[in-house]
């Protein structure tokens, strides 16, 4: 699948990169002839910007080149930053390169190696800041329709699932799952979050048809081969793409392992992410940033103390038993945010709950106090379950922790968020926290579970700040 981006923007992206690397030259130029950066211009390299006009074209030229072989201008990468700027490190780091060893047999004189590092810094700098706008345009763009995929999956199991939470994990891809089309029709239990069930498969053409489909993921089990060839010929009938899910053997997906023995393939089942080493090196880094953030917490801590002793009376940390991983139950720890006996008032505000499924969620909860509502806005309230990482009963990153209570009324494939240490940030947390549906947040979740990586760590860390600086839905 990929975003339908309008051509003109596509060319504007090049036309943009061609300007950023020609200022990035230019800047350069000023570094090392006029601010002489790190070494002073010997009388030999003193020339005029003009006479680099050749070289700034080539090198602009070259870029472009390695950037389109790295797959910079791939339309489904455009809004995918990490990967553009990977590729954009690799691609500048090739053409100044070439550009040194052009001008190593050409040899002029007026040639300064040190322009070049400038250039390579700049380029990578400006084209990243460049990127984060575009980022930007195609964010408005997308809540327009443009550059959307409207997406009907047909099949609502684990496999229909897995493509989902994947979907929904990456939104920078374009991607809007519209329908779920299944022969198990049940609204009541196939519904996930927003994305509403349209009937069985007979409902295919009308639904191709009503929400404007672009693309239909085919996620049936294995067994249906026939039902998978005729929503084939359904969809080449009625000229929209089809494509579908290997489901292999009912396994989840991205833990299918492929080796090669002699040209024969051969699969198997990679372990859980949450185990052996990776556990281990999940818990190192929980120790060693953990630490860090506590001690610089610190003083924080101690003030937001203060304020909740003054403002109600009550103890300051509010402690509850909570369900880690694998079904491990701890107690964990937050600051206070409501009044006194708050717990005991919740079954009467049942009726005025705002959350679906087992959660309980309530915007103006009258229990809060008003301290504890800029807690909650700021996700301060949280800075307790430091102590909670550093005992290892939790991590910085990973699903919500979990009510007992809430737990009992899972639905089976619900439960696997128990299968990594609760965090205090996580993926439905900078996807949307409150906004988002319970289904919604397991889906997450469990894409996490499946996906980690210390690099997926750090991207939701580094996603988490921004949230908690906007409080977006926080309540």
């Amino acid at each position: 699948m990929k975003p339908k981006y309008p051509r003109w923007l596509m060319w504007s992206v090049v036309i943009g990169d061609s300007v950023l690397i020609n200022v990035a030259f230019l800047l350069a130029y000023t570094l090392r002839y006029d601010v002489q950066l790190l070494r002073p211009v010997e009388p030999i390299f003193d020339n005029p910007p003009t006479v680099y006009i050749p070289f700034a074209i080539l090198l602009t030229g070259l870029l472009l080149i390695t950037f389109k072989i790295d797959g910079v201008y791939q339309s489904h990468r455009l809004g995918l930053w990490l990967e553009q700027m990977y590729a954009i490190v690799r691609g500048t780091t090739l053409g100044i390169l070439l550009m040194v060893g052009i001008t190593f047999f050409y040899q002029p004189t007026f040639y300064s190696r040190l322009i070049f590092v400038y250039d390579s810094v700049l380029i990578v700098v400006l084209l990243g800041v460049g990127r984060l706008v575009w980022g930007f345009i195609l964010a408005q763009l997308r809540r327009r329709g443009i550059g959307v995929v409207r997406v009907l999956i047909v099949g609502a199991d684990e496999v229909g699932r897995t493509v989902i939470r994947t979907v929904m994990a990456q939104p920078e891809l374009g991607y809007r799952i519209v329908g779920l089309i299944s022969d198990q029709f049940d609204t009541n239990t196939l519904n996930i979050g927003p994305i509403p069930m349209l009937g069985g498969l007979e409902k295919i053409p009308q639904a191709i048809s009503d929400q404007h489909i672009d693309e239909v993921v085919i996620a049936l089990p294995w067994t249906d081969q026939q039902r998978v060839l005729e929503v084939f010929q359904t969809c080449d009938r009625l000229g929209v793409r089809a494509r579908t899910v290997p489901d292999i053997f009912q396994l989840s997906l991205n833990r299918v392992d492929v080796e090669d023995l002699g040209g024969v393939p051969l699969l198997g089942l990679k372990s859980a992410s949450f185990r052996g080493t990776n556990l281990l090196v999940k818990r190192l880094i929980d120790l060693i940033v953990g630490g860090l953030i506590s001690l610089i917490a610190l003083p924080f801590v101690l003030i937001l103390a203060i304020a909740i002793r003054i403002n109600s009376p009550g103890s300051i940390i509010f402690k509850q038993k909570r369900v880690g991983m694998r079904s491990k139950e701890f107690t964990i720890y937050k600051f206070r945010t409501m009044r006194a006996g708050a717990e005991e008032e919740q079954e009467r505000l049942l009726v005025y709950n705002e959350f679906t499924g087992p959660l309980f969620k309530m915007k103006d909860d009258p229990r809060i106090t008003r301290v504890g509502r800029f807690l909650r806005k700021t996700s301060l309230d949280e800075l307790p379950q430091l102590f909670n990482v550093l005992k290892g009963d939790m991590s910085l990153v990973g699903p919500r922790p979990h009510i007992a209570s809430e737990v009992a009324q899972y639905q089976d494939w619900q439960k696997q968020v128990l299968e990594a240490p609760p965090g205090m940030a996580g993926l439905s947390q900078v996807s949307g926290r409150s906004q988002l549906s319970f289904d919604e947040q397991c889906l997450l979740d469990i894409y996490y579970i499946e996906n980690w990586s210390p690099a997926l760590d750090i991207k939701i860390l580094l996603r988490t700040i921004p949230k908690v600086l906007s409080g977006e839905g926080a309540y």
